[in-house]
């Protein structure tokens, strides 16, 4: 069974999310801060995709994805950030880090979410 992580801060959102991919037969681990997710990337847990919110409480979501690109065991898992950040600056900065996708939360559902996951690692 594939391991989606989803670092989001809107405990909603982060439902709504897990519910919807556990659903589809995902394994779902979560952080809803920078601090949370920071110690889960440099854990043990292996992920196979991680969903990211950029805009989150303490550390921000482009220092999570410099750990992730640069550590051993996440340097090369698929990266979807999911944000209202939508300016271009913020877009190019996330794919220069070596993201996979880039969804603006208000233009995509989550079955549009759910199937760019699918695309990206299969089921």
């Amino acid at each position: 069974m594939k391991t989606v992580f989803i670092i989001e801060d809107d405990i909603f959102l982060q439902g709504l999310e897990a519910t919807k991919l556990k659903k589809e037969g995902f394994d779902i681990l979560t952080a809803s801060n920078g601090d949370e997710a920071m110690k889960i990337i440099g854990g043990e847990n292996k992920v196979d995709l991680i969903l990211l919110d950029l805009l989150l409480p303490g550390i921000d979501g482009f220092e999570i994805l410099n750990k992730i690109k640069q550590g051993k065991n996440t340097s090369s898992v698929p990266v979807i950030v999911f944000s209202n950040l939508s300016e271009e600056k913020d877009i190019a900065r996330a794919k220069k880090l070596g993201i996979s996708e880039f969804m603006i939360k208000s233009n995509f559902n989550l079955d549009e979410l759910t199937s760019k996951i699918r695309e990206l690692i299969g089921s």
